[in-house]
């Protein structure tokens, strides 16, 4: 067997584990999905999703469908979005077990803390936005609104602007997973970001005030969990570092 015959079967292998790993993710998306619908139900989610926006409204208003299946898709969405988040620990799973098999014996201590900690993380900046972030948002926005308008929100608009501020939240919460990531890898040094850290926080504003709503609340509720979140990687760094490295290295 020639080497470029070797290396077109190990690249096909490689092809159907990712295959085999993606179809492992779905089901567990799918199975997630398919508990939410027996129970609670799409209509009850989507109403725990409406209800920090259904609070800041007067009493007895309701949201608004334009569309003749909208009632019937964009729970059905919510629900898909919040399987999505329940199966994450799951997904990130497959995800580090695809990468697996091409570390070293101390670089496979890093998988386990990583799936947890990037799900726990994802699942607590959704949280945040949900609890606290939703609340004050809509309230500013209801009391700046005129009273000459009267507000009724659609459902389909409400959901794509809270499916991105989930996703926004989730995704920066991140950053000490990322931060961990580079140092160990070597891009960059605990060191370095140390000494770049006025641009990490001046960084932290601008994307706080480009993913959320033009009011102050909302950006410092996402600039300030990142700019804390930076600082816990740095702590996290070296740990994380010292408790992967190889033998060689160690002594």
């Amino acid at each position: 067997m020639t080497e470029e015959t070797a290396g077109e079967e190990t690249f096909i292998s490689h092809l159907v584990e990712l295959r085999d790993r993606l179809i492992k993710a779905t089901y567990g998306i799918v199975l997630a999905c398919i508990v939410l619908m027996l129970w609670p139900g799409p209509a009850r989610i989507y109403d725990f999703l409406a209800a920090p926006m259904l609070a800041s409204l007067p009493v007895g208003a309701k949201m608004i469908a334009t569309g003749v299946v909208a009632p019937f898709l964009v729970p059905m969405k919510v629900t898909l979005l919040i399987a999505f988040i329940l199966a994450l620990p799951w997904v990130f799973y497959q995800v580090w077990a695809f990468v697996a098999p091409g570390l070293y014996a101390h670089e496979k201590r890093l998988v386990l803390p990583l799936v947890i900690s990037s799900s726990f993380l994802f699942i607590a900046g959704v949280a945040f936005c949900y609890f606290f972030v939703f609340g004050r948002v809509f309230h500013f926005i209801s009391n700046f609104s005129p009273n000459s308008i009267a507000v009724m929100p659609d459902i389909e608009n409400y959901l794509d602007f809270v499916m991105s501020m989930c996703l926004a939240f989730g995704a920066t919460f991140e950053v000490p997973v990322v931060v961990v990531i580079l140092v160990r890898m070597g891009i960059v040094s605990v060191e370095k970001l140390r000494s770049i850290r006025p641009y990490a926080i001046v960084g932290a504003f601008v994307i706080a005030a480009i993913v959320t709503p033009p009011d102050a609340v909302s950006q410092l509720a996402l600039a300030i969990p990142m700019c804390l979140l930076f600082e816990l990687g740095l702590l996290m760094a070296p740990i994380f570092v010292k408790a992967t490295q190889a033998p060689q290295e160690q002594s």
